[in-house]
């Protein structure tokens, strides 16, 4: 497997800023690109822990980067507010949303996707919107919104019990087994709705997690999701989200438990995500004891995402070896863990950044970004 990409930012950790975490990027309407990330700048890099959204702006196609700074802080009564997702609403603004942890009387955490909008191109934004009503502890991923042709933003998060820091038992509306959201906002983001739910097959405490919509060029929805069953598991909606049919899994992402990214670049659909075959007979664990998230790859295909849906036929003339052919190692060191991908399109290839454990045992340490130019994909 062919190796990609060259470094071109690495946000390193320390005893200041103990995690530096899951990132997003945008095309600003000047035509830089900003990368926003997540900055633990407390004590512990734990998920609640403090924490506020800083950016990096490039003006040469993500070769070089300002010196990070803070775009949004957290405001006083959050835990913290933590994994961005950046998109360019059809209006001309760019949006956010992010989730905001905070704690209620009874002790129980929540954690709520918020939203909120910018017209300076990221250096001030409006007062942040929650995105449901419900509260609840929701969990989507860095970089996961999608905005169709029509200017319909689509927001997938994976809905879990309350996290009880002091014990307690959970509330008979919360869900036992997490299952998918689909929130959208079809004017610019004034509101959102709640359109459908995807569950999962199986009972346990498990389930879906952390999912992303990607929307084919004929309209049709693929949403794909973290699962621990061995693969990343898919679902499709031919009716703009309001039904999905029943998830299976997509044989071609073998997967720990871990978030994959899709998107479009170029004449390209990329996959970001960690395969399992590299460790699935090796002890090697992070330091809550689950498996390393290594090594990390790139699939490519050119027919709109498609060749990741291979038919039985397909799958009996050697499928998965074709799928091989057009997968890319970013990063091989199977001593390291890698996760939380975001992508975007740059004039010449697309950036990728993703956690880096940096030698440690904690995978989510560091943030990389790598630079990948279509030349190497010919």
């Amino acid at each position: 497997m062919k190796n990609i990409g060259k470094e071109v930012l690495f946000l390193e950790a320390n005893k200041n800023i103990p995690r530096n975490g899951e990132g997003t990027f945008a095309r600003l309407s000047d035509g830089r690109i900003i990368f926003a990330y997540t900055e633990y700048y407390g004590v512990d890099w734990a998920d609640d822990a403090i924490a506020h959204i800083c950016a990096s702006f490039s003006s040469d196609e993500g070769e070089t980067w300002s010196h990070p700074m803070v775009i949004v802080e957290k405001d006083p009564d959050a835990e913290n507010i933590m994994s961005p997702s950046l998109f360019n609403i059809a209006d001309g603004r760019l949006g956010m949303t992010y989730l905001r942890k905070f704690e209620l009387p009874d002790g129980a955490l929540t954690c709520m996707p918020m939203f909120i909008s910018s017209c300076d191109n990221g250096k001030t934004w409006s007062a942040p919107v929650c995105c449901i009503e419900r509260t609840g502890y929701y969990c989507p991923q860095n970089d996961c919104v999608t905005v169709t042709k029509e200017g319909r933003i689509i927001l997938p998060f994976s809905s879990h019990r309350l996290y009880r820091r002091r014990g307690g038992t959970p509330g008979a509306d919360e869900p036992r087994t997490p299952e998918i959201f689909i929130v959208v906002s079809d004017d610019n983001g004034n509101s959102f709705k709640h359109i459908s739910t995807v569950k999962s097959p199986f009972d346990d405490v498990v389930g879906f997690a952390e999912p992303g919509v990607y929307v084919h060029e004929d309209g049709v929805y693929w949403m794909y999701c973290r699962t621990a069953y061995g693969f990343q598991y898919f679902s499709v909606s031919a009716d703009e989200g309001k039904t999905w049919t029943t998830p299976m899994p997509q044989f071609c992402f073998t997967s720990p438990d871990a978030p994959m990214k899709v998107k479009k670049v170029g004449k390209y659909t990329v996959s970001v995500f960690n395969p399992i075959g590299y460790y699935c007979t090796r002890n090697a664990f992070e330091v809550w004891k689950s498996p390393k998230r290594t090594p990390l790859v790139c699939a490519v295909c050119r027919d709109d995402g498609r060749s990741f849906f291979p038919t039985p036929r397909a799958m009996a003339n050697g499928a998965l070896l074709d799928f091989e052919k057009n997968t890319y190692l970013l990063e091989s060191d199977k001593g390291e863990s890698y996760c939380y991908p975001a992508v975007i399109e740059t004039k010449d290839g697309f950036l990728v950044s993703y956690y880096h454990s940096n030698g440690t045992g904690i995978c989510l340490n560091s943030t990389k970004i790598q630079k990948v130019y279509f030349d190497e994909l010919e």
